[in-house]
């Protein structure tokens, strides 16, 4: 049975140590990437071969843009999405087995994750200018050309087709998970013993700190933004949080996300903020976003099902529901954090 707590409102901190041990240091660098913020951390004996290797990550996730950017003509995904309806286009491995996994995941949620969302038509704001609902008319055809069923992959040519055209595939929701994985598995390969890969609220954390302490992620309410109530250890794991705090329409007193259902065309209503837990932040950066669109019962009981995968929603009436599994530590009982702990805010709102 689902566990639910009543709260304002909940946000994820990473707690990262000042302490470190006499032959461990932490190194650190903030950048804009992919368009959103990313924060590497390395741990490591060698000051220099942490930069080194946080660079390394840095170059990495700037590959893997330019591979998957539905934006920068030159990738392998525009060329796939100019041929929608014509020929199939053959695309590297590494973009093959992403779209592969991408329409699994599509089975996986019935569609509720769906890489064809790109094609979508934007009739819908979320900038406090929509007071009333769209025709109904205007809705069905945004989503004409959405459909994964859609997108036929070519085994023997490692090619992909768009069958239909005004197609259009995108990353949006799998990207940055992805490219967390990515600069994660480069740094870890040069011998960063513990690091923290975090793009805007997908997180993914490997090791221990400089100190020998878990990475902590905290739960707070922002109507008192410096005390966690509760908190969970992350090592080996993945943390991504989806929401609709900020950006959303009220309509009739009623809220709807920016977060749109691809099977519909209108937007996922219930649940203010999913957080997913998992080894894999590639698959939880996708399972955040179908689970608010599958919302509360159906979106609970599909990571129930999953093994290794737990999942803390809130839901528009400010109550935090908790999958079977997942287990929050109170904060009295964690031990004491250093007075130079630092909060990292990782909610993607």
């Amino acid at each position: 049975m689902a566990k639910t707590i009543h709260l304002s409102m909940l946000l994820l901190f990473l707690a990262i140590s000042g302490v470190q041990a006499q032959d461990l240091k932490t190194e650190k660098k903030v950048l804009l990437l992919m368009g959103t913020r990313f924060e590497l951390v390395a741990v490591s004996e060698d000051e220099a071969l942490a930069n080194k290797a946080i660079e390394a990550g840095i170059k990495e996730i700037q590959r893997i843009e330019a591979l998957i950017s539905e934006w920068e003509p030159t990738s392998q995904t525009s060329a796939i999405n100019r041929s929608a309806g014509g020929m199939p286009v053959p695309v590297d491995e590494e973009l093959y087995e992403l779209i592969r996994r991408s329409l699994r995941i599509s089975e996986l949620t019935g569609g509720a994750f769906d890489i064809s969302w790109a094609a979508a038509d934007k009739v819908w704001k979320f900038d406090g200018s929509m007071k009333e609902m769209p025709a109904p008319e205007a809705v069905a055809n945004s989503v004409r050309h959405i459909g994964y069923k859609k997108i036929q992959l070519i085994p023997e040519t490692h090619s992909v087709y768009l069958t239909e055209k005004g197609m259009k595939i995108g990353f949006g929701a799998i990207g940055k998970g992805y490219a967390a994985n990515r600069a994660r598995d480069v740094m870890r390969g040069m011998g960063i013993r513990g690091g923290v890969v975090n793009a805007a609220g997908d997180l993914i954390t490997w090791g221990r700190q400089a100190d020998g302490q878990a990475w902590y992620i905290g739960i707070a309410d922002p109507a008192e933004k410096d005390k966690v109530f509760s908190w969970l250890t992350a090592n080996e794991t993945a943390v991504v949080t989806s929401g609709s705090y900020e950006k959303y329409a009220e309509i009739d007193g009623k809220r709807y996300s920016h977060i749109i259902d691809p099977r519909t065309g209108y937007p996922a209503t219930g649940l203010k903020s999913v957080t997913i837990i998992c080894p894999d932040a590639e698959l939880a950066d996708a399972l955040a976003t179908a689970t608010m669109i599958l919302g509360r019962q159906e979106g609970l009981y599909l990571i129930n099902q999953l093994n290794g995968v737990e999942c803390l929603l809130i839901t528009d009436k400010n109550e935090i529901v908790t999958s079977d599994n997942l287990h929050l530590h109170y904060y009295k009982s964690k031990p004491q954090a250093p007075k130079t702990a630092a909060a990292v805010k990782t909610s993607k709102l």
